[in-house]
């Protein structure tokens, strides 16, 4: 989402800001209330000061864009601490390249992007959404129209080494319409993957999914995984509402293997902790798999 101005007045909840998938899912949840009171972090915001030191102290991120036909991926971005720079109050230089063989790279500009930063030690994360203004061999650059950060929830302490994830060489990559056994593996063993979606009107987003070894699971040859409680914004929801694309990114922390998966996705809603895997909420996501690069 985007300039959100929602506020809670006279004990009636404002519906300013947040776009419709947004509001459908905050209703349909009982949340709009709670959302409402967080929505002040997701106002235009500047880099400076905290926001602006965790970025350069980062090595890792993800970034969620189109590639030069239109479709939707996730990628990770890796370099030495610096190379996330708030080249000023509303601009984010990103010194890293996209390997080739990536599915973003080459990556045009001119589009919305969402970045997710993580800190695994310390289960930090920031979210940075804006405009890709420049998108070329040694870098890109961001105008930014969000950054907020997010609470510490399921993500799972770890200290990355000197991981290089992706492809080692082009010749690396494998490019498919169905998860191979190793695919398989590597998701029913994941603790954490990446959520990347879209709304046309309002851009691209990243998010963070993290759960007990074995929480996405293989349901007839789609991918689901519970909705554990979060900050009952529904960012990812809301976009999933309006439009079902999306992108789903699994790293193995050890090789620096990547896995992107490339589809569409939708939230199934049900009565809470009546089924296995909703965690609780009543609600899970399916994603059904278009295309995969595994490098």
């Amino acid at each position: 989402m985007r300039k959100s101005n929602a506020s809670v007045e006279g004990g009636r909840v404002a519906d300013v800001g947040f776009h419709d998938g947004e509001l459908a899912v905050q209703r349909r949840a009982g949340t709009r209330e709670e959302a409402a009171r967080l929505s002040g972090m997701l106002e235009p915001a500047e880099l400076r000061g905290g926001i602006v030191a965790f970025l350069a102290q980062r090595r890792f991120a993800v970034i969620t864009g189109r590639d030069a036909d239109g479709r939707l991926w996730s990628s990770p971005l890796t370099g030495p601490a610096g190379f996330l720079e708030a080249a000023s109050p509303s601009t984010l230089a990103i010194h890293a390249r996209l390997k080739e063989g990536d599915p973003l790279h080459g990556m045009p500009a001119g589009q919305p992007v969402g970045l997710i930063v993580v800190e695994f030690a310390t289960r930090r994360r920031v979210r940075v959404n804006g405009t890709l203004t420049v998108a070329e061999a040694d870098g890109m650059v961001i105008e930014v129209e969000q950054a907020f950060g997010n609470c510490p929830q399921y993500i799972h302490p770890r200290v990355l080494a000197q991981v290089v994830f992706g492809p080692g060489e082009p010749g690396d990559v494998w490019q498919a319409a169905e998860l191979s056994k190793a695919d398989v593996a590597l998701i029913r063993a994941a603790d954490t993957f990446f959520l990347g979606t879209t709304n046309s009107e309002r851009g691209s987003d990243s998010s963070h999914r993290g759960g007990p070894p074995g929480f996405v699971r293989m349901d007839g040859g789609r991918l689901c995984w519970p909705d554990y409680p979060g900050n009952n914004l529904f960012n990812s929801f809301g976009n999933l509402a309006v439009d079902p694309t999306a992108a789903l990114l699994f790293l193995d922390f050890s090789s620096g293997r990547t896995l992107h998966l490339s589809g569409t996705a939708e939230v199934e809603w049900g009565t809470a902790g009546r089924a296995a895997g909703d965690g609780g909420t009543g609600r899970r996501v399916v994603f059904t798999l278009r295309r995969l690069v595994s490098a």
